[in-house]
């Protein structure tokens, strides 16, 4: 990578950084905050947790479009305003429906695929790789230390205090895009223009259905987790939640050694697709385990280890195949169409385990996300019988 490129990877990463950190210290700390607003409910809270995945499907592509005629800068600095005003919201909401729309807002500020758009503007094709992979290894290191901030964060300065936090967060990040961000030297023209067909071409290849059932499935499991996990560690474990970092902090480090040799086995035994089976069965394992043992403090931390470094694995997985597998016309719709299925996934999993644990308890969530991974594997094993017959079936044609 030459010096701007390398200049343009890091500050796009750092921006990266900075707006997924607020959104994911969320995660292991909503649920415990059900006193702290008025009318709240377990299935509120859920919903809360996860609306703005349903704010960022709705507008990605249509901030993305927008970058593309008023410019990528102002479009991310308008996304991360919105943003900002959303956690101000939440801040100073006093019931769950102020903090709904504050989380709504903040979903609303869908700037992922501007800031990939300047990414690829500012990069060579051959460099486009490198810098996917810095904004990917911020996104990982946002994950990792949001679990840990988070409940430490909670214990000192309250959820109110997180959101007033992510607002400066926004602001930051607007200071890092403006100072440190270079310009694009020409106007980014798409040359490849969307098409119906190509439209189809996404939506019915049964490779890239099954990679966006994965990302669907994946982030569903995880919100539904998380609206019941800091939960059990408070009540059932008695574990207090300021000293809940400590439960994330071994999970995710030893959640390494599953997801390290994956990558590694996996690229270079070309096994991806097996360990892609091995990633799901490691998530059923876990919730299992989570479901019908009676838990302690070991067991907890040895389901996480488990769900942790399968999720992480497909996190790094998933963008890379759906790269690999689509042809280069269309990419970007792919990639697209790859983002709407996750932010659905994370809304559809707030809903879904808000729901199950008010009408049915902590248990009940895991059930359901042990049969939705069971269903996940099933259209694995189905879509790739799929996708070998129409490899058979254009072998057959080309001879």
């Amino acid at each position: 990578m030459s010096a701007t490129e390398l200049k343009a990877a890091l500050s796009l990463a750092l921006v990266f950084f900075l707006r997924m950190l607020p959104l994911f210290i969320i995660l292991p700390i909503l649920s415990l905050t059900e006193s702290t607003y008025m009318y709240a409910t377990p299935q509120l809270l859920g919903l809360a947790l996860g609306i703005y995945g349903l704010t960022q499907a709705i507008l990605q592509i249509p901030f993305g479009m927008l970058s593309d005629r008023w410019g990528r800068k102002p479009i991310i600095v308008l996304g991360l305003i919105i943003f900002g005003i959303g956690s101000l919201i939440a801040a100073m909401a006093d019931s769950i429906y102020g903090l709904l729309i504050g989380r709504a807002l903040q979903g609303a500020g869908a700037v992922a695929a501007a800031i990939m758009a300047l990414a690829a503007d500012l990069t060579e094709e051959e460099s486009r790789t490198k810098i996917m992979a810095f904004i990917g290894i911020s996104i990982g290191a946002a994950f990792s230390i949001a679990f840990i901030l988070g409940p430490i964060l909670y214990e000192y300065i309250g959820i109110d205090g997180i959101f007033f936090l992510s607002t400066c967060f926004s602001i930051i990040a607007i200071i890092v895009l403006l100072t440190m961000v270079p310009n694009p030297a020409k106007k980014n023209e798409r040359a490849n223009k969307l098409s119906s067909i190509n439209v189809k071409r996404v939506i019915f290849n049964p490779s890239l259905i099954k990679l966006n059932i994965s990302i669907f499935s994946s982030h569903l499991i995880l919100m539904a987790n998380f609206v019941v996990i800091p939960i059990t560690l408070k009540e059932a474990i008695q574990i207090e939640p300021a000293i809940h970092w400590q439960v994330y902090l071994t999970a995710i480090f030893l959640s390494l050694f599953i997801m390290v040799p994956f990558m590694v086995f996996g690229e270079r035994l070309n096994k991806e697709k097996l360990f892609l089976r091995f990633s799901i069965i490691l998530i059923m394992l876990s919730q299992i385990g989570l479901a019908l043992f009676e838990l302690s403090f070991n067991l907890v931390v040895l389901f996480l280890i488990l769900f942790f470094g399968a999720f992480n694995y497909l996190e790094a997985l998933l963008p890379s195949m759906v790269s690999k597998t689509t042809h280069q016309k269309t990419k970007g719709t792919a990639l697209g169409v790859y983002s709407t299925s996750q932010f659905i996934g994370i809304f559809m999993g707030g809903l879904i385990g808000g729901f199950f644990f008010q009408h049915f308890g902590l248990a009940s969530v895991h059930v359901i996300c042990l049969f939705m991974t069971f269903f996940w594997i099933c259209l694995i094993v189905v879509l790739s019988k799929m996708e070998s017959l129409s490899k058979n079936e254009l072998e057959e044609e080309a001879v």
